[in-house]
């Protein structure tokens, strides 16, 4: 191992134990933390954070990064040490540009601002939030500001351009135009056919009443089902579910549970799993490291969609498992066959919530986020329009009109923390995931192994060609290395097409 890379990794060994226990600092607020901790602990974490910072952007990192970066150098180090000198110049464009006393401020607001929304959610009351959400935003504007390059000049999305580079640094809002155009011009008209038969599929079932203790036990163990590891990770209740990690053996997921809606809490625990196996993979050379996590965050969404999806949503997995679901409710699912539980489970219907959309509508959702997003950053609409303008899309888009910001705007957690620019990852990575069952498809037979509850090849086999890798690969080398081809969205075209064709017997 290089002696410059020893003396650099030493500085990134503070920094990462750092950002571990601010990871943890946002686990607890959102999980044990009393309502009223937020003022205190913020200072907490503002000072943790400014340390963070300052143990990143300093004279001596910099300057054993320029070393590094030098020819000479560089030719030296390994795969793994170059990928790290990429995160950490990365990192470092991202934060050198910012005063570290604003940084430091910005993550004590994000920490308030966060439970400050969870407030305006239960009360209905976007008010509540709406300053909050505008000095998170005044922020944000000025920090991508600091990054804008002269290139950039003349493009009205410069600022969100830079706020989708934290998140997945192969798209920009060019390629993600493009994208979401391919999804309304080929998935739009296959959702006006599916409107029209909405009433085939009978999914009442669903708004009977599951004991919520019972819920916890039937999703800790679809959890464990599919390959979360209760020996690395931890699953906890919050209002919006998460995964996050502190290293590969310390895996910590929440779930949300909704005595009216059993479909939307097992999917979610599914969703979760999925992230939490991705960070359990990653080799332990890389964890505790700076390229010691996911890819990208749209790599990291493909492995929960596929979980959630393309395995979760499948006859062949419920098969072995569904008499365990009804002996859980033996009384509310005493009419419900297996047939027509695989139906409802992937039944499309519009609705206003994103967490609990059906795989056809999902786009829209972050479709209708991203352009909002688009907006804001580039002062066409203000903070105060977003409600108006979030109703306004749904009604373009899905027909319609939520009625309350609980319903709206304030459905979600991640414009309270400052997440701009993450949405695009979700339907990113539902398309990532696609892509990656039509390639794996190829190489073993997901019916066989799924009826014979053999979830373990599947997850070794997505361990072995994506999660060891952590960040080492960006998310088209990640995709080339494995199926040859780098992102085509035209999979996710093809799996949304052939399935909902199939499933409500829709003109081909």
């Amino acid at each position: 191992m290089s002696e410059l890379f020893d003396q650099l990794k030493t500085k990134l060994d503070r920094s990462v134990a750092l950002s571990a226990a601010l990871a943890l600092f946002e686990w607890d607020a959102e999980t044990l933390a009393p309502e009223e901790a937020a003022d205190h602990t913020g200072k907490v974490i503002g000072i943790l954070s400014e340390d963070y910072f300052k143990s990143l952007i300093n004279p001596e990192v910099k300057s054993l990064l320029g070393r590094l970066e030098q020819e000479e150098n560089y030719a030296k180090l390994t795969l793994e040490q170059k990928a790290t000198i990429r995160e950490l110049r990365r990192t470092y464009k991202q934060l050198a540009s910012i005063p570290s006393k604003e940084y430091a401020d910005f993550c004590e607001l994000a920490n308030k601002s966060s439970s400050v929304w969870a407030k305006a959610k239960k009360n209905d009351d976007f008010t509540l939030f709406e300053e909050y959400l505008k000095r998170i935003v005044d922020y944000k504007k000025q920090f991508a500001s600091y990054r804008v390059t002269e290139s950039s000049e003349g493009n009205p999305n410069a600022l969100y351009d830079v706020l989708l580079s934290d998140f997945e640094p192969s798209l920009s809002t060019k390629e993600l135009d493009e994208f979401f155009e391919l999804i309304k011009e080929k998935l739009v008209p296959i959702i006006d056919q599916v409107k029209q038969k909405q009433d085939e599929i009978d999914d009442s079932f669903n708004t009977r009443t599951y004991e919520i203790e019972k819920q916890r036990k039937f999703c800790d163990f679809i959890s464990e089902y599919v390959g979360f590891d209760r020996k690395k990770g931890v699953i906890a209740e919050s209002a919006h579910p998460f995964t996050t990690n502190f290293h590969n053996r310390d895996v910590r997921m929440t779930n949300h549970y909704d005595e009216n809606n059993l479909i939307s809490t097992i999917f979610s625990a599914i969703h979760e799993s999925g992230h939490a196996i991705y960070e359990m993979q990653i080799r332990d050379d890389l964890t505790l490291s700076l390229i010691g996590g996911g890819a990208s965050m749209a790599v990291h969404e493909s492995q929960s969609r596929f979980y959630e999806n393309m395995i979760g949503k499948t006859k062949a997995f419920w098969e072995p498992i569904f008499e365990s679901l009804k002996e859980t409710y033996s009384k509310q699912l005493a009419d419900v066959s297996l047939d027509q539980f695989i139906r409802a489970i992937n039944k499309s219907m519009p609705g206003y919530i994103r967490t609990d959309a059906d795989e056809l509508t999902y786009p829209i959702h972050i479709l209708i986020r991203y352009e909002l997003e688009k907006e804001l950053f580039s002062d066409q609409i203000t903070v105060h329009e977003l409600p108006k303008a979030w109703k306004k899309k749904y009604k373009e888009y899905l027909g319609l009109q939520p009625k309350t910001d609980t319903l709206g705007v304030l459905q979600d957690i991640h414009w309270s923390s400052g997440d701009f620019g993450y949405f695009p990852s979700y339907a990113i990575g539902s398309a990532i995931a696609a892509q990656i069952y039509y390639f794996m498809s190829e190489h073993m037979d997901f019916d066989t192994l799924l009826r014979g509850g053999n979830l373990d090849q599947i997850k070794a086999y997505l361990g072995e060609h994506i999660h060891q890798y952590g960040m080492i690969y960006g998310m088209n080398e990640l995709l080339f290395h494995m199926t040859g081809e780098r992102f085509n969205p035209e999979y996710y075209v093809r799996y949304l097409t052939e399935k909902y064709t199939n499933l409500y017997g829709l003109d081909a």
